[in-house]
């Protein structure tokens, strides 16, 4: 088994990356997106709340996702999917069987920031 070479970056360039509990609110179908997807919109606490549309689909229904604290990226431009204005980047882990978003073991407050 061979290691993978991992570049090393500095305390200061993860700092810079506003990763942020959330609770997604509300989920609904988005039949425009090229590959299927959901439109998610999370309360991120005193940074608001903001909308993404998320390639999840292959492991969770609507019903799944509404309720649940997740991770997101908060501070990358927004950006335009289609007719969707993504405002934050939902963090997941890609698998074979699709993305496993990435939720938090407990509650905390929403907008809590990870550290």
């Amino acid at each position: 088994m061979s290691t993978m070479q991992v570049e090393t970056i500095e305390w200061s360039d993860f700092q810079r990356v506003l990763l942020v509990a959330g609770t997604v609110t509300r989920v609904e179908a988005f039949p425009e997106a090229r590959k299927p997807a959901y439109r998610l919109w999370v309360d991120f606490g005193s940074y608001g709340e903001k909308k993404t549309s998320a390639q999840v689909t292959a492991l969770y229904a609507p019903e799944d996702l509404v309720g649940r604290q997740i991770v997101g990226v908060i501070n990358f431009p927004e950006k335009q999917i289609g007719p969707v204005r993504s405002q934050f980047l939902l963090t997941g882990f890609e698998t074979e069987a699709g993305v496993v978003i990435t939720t938090l073991e407990r509650p905390v407050p929403n907008g809590t920031r990870m550290s």
